[in-house]
């Protein structure tokens, strides 16, 4: 079943672009990610889909129910972090997640305290001595204290210490496991990698590609590095070869097109070293970009 189905959505700011006929699905049980610079259209799409704007055309459906007249009925089964957190600065930590918890009409009192101790939020400090990494923190617990059924995260990590993003994450997969759906939205590349199965690529408030993984590395081109004394580069100038670059008595280049056609030219050369891997998920991304 389809937990997210978008289809042609489109939002303009009067004039100005947020996203141009944007069509995807999100399966349950699927961790998405969904990424693009700053600007791309990751937040607008997000406010869309929970009918916090209304678009200026298009459709989108959570859990099969239009998103602007079923608005506030699906939102009891979702959990959002925004890429910015505000909260009222004079309350205390512990009072402002009971208010938040007072909107789902079910006792979230152990989840609350469970969370805010996985998280290391300390409950009884003013919010306005928190510092950014810890309001972060707060927006996670905040999400996740009514076990929601499917959660969006803009920009989740921003802010959180190396150990702390490594302790969401593990909370994220933990969540995932229990049947969660997680609509992640990122630039970071390398955290979408880590966690997701399939991305969506959103350029310029359109959908440039949306794939699993796997299938984006492999179809991509393949990053070739050849060691050898005496280098010619011309040896390689061949159909599919780009970027070519010499460091060192190494030639790197990237190529897209039949493997075996750079591995001939590899064997007919005494090579003293030779790697040939998939690039990452930054590098295709640039490769959507240039």
């Amino acid at each position: 079943m389809s937990v997210i189905e978008v289809t042609n959505l489109t939002k303009y700011y009067g004039k100005s672009r947020g996203i141009v006929d944007v069509s995807f699905k999100e399966e349950e049980g699927e961790i998405f990610g969904f990424i693009g610079p700053n600007g791309a259209g990751k937040s607008t799409t997000i406010r869309l889909l929970l009918s916090l704007i209304h678009p200026t055309s298009g459709s989108a459906k959570v859990f099969g129910k239009d998103v602007v007249t079923h608005g506030p009925e699906i939102r009891r089964d979702i959990g959002y972090l925004p890429s910015e957190v505000f909260y009222y600065e004079g309350m205390k930590v512990i009072d402002l997640l009971k208010y938040s918890a007072s909107f789902y009409g079910k006792d979230c009192t152990e989840r609350l305290h469970e969370l805010s101790e996985y998280m290391e939020l300390e409950l009884n400090r003013r919010i306005s001595d928190l510092s950014y990494g810890n309001k972060k923190k707060v927006g996670i617990v905040q999400g996740l204290l009514h076990s929601p059924k499917l959660l969006f995260l803009d920009e989740p990590t921003a802010g959180l210490d190396p150990l702390m993003q490594r302790k969401f994450f593990d909370l994220i997969r933990k969540e995932n496991d229990r049947g969660v759906t997680v609509f992640f939205s990122s630039h970071i590349l390398g955290e979408v990698q880590r966690l997701c199965t399939r991305v969506g690529i959103i350029r310029e408030g359109k959908i440039a590609e949306i794939s699993d993984i796997r299938t984006l590395q492999q179809n991509n081109y393949k990053k070739v590095n050849v060691t050898a004394a005496g280098l010619n580069p011309a040896t390689f100038d061949l159909p599919g070869v780009t970027n070519v670059q010499t460091e060192n008595g190494t030639l790197h280049f990237f190529f897209k097109g039949d493997i075996n056609a750079v591995l001939q030219k590899i064997s007919a050369i005494q090579v003293a070293d030779v790697t040939i891997e998939e690039p990452t998920l930054e590098e295709i991304f640039m490769h959507y970009y240039e």
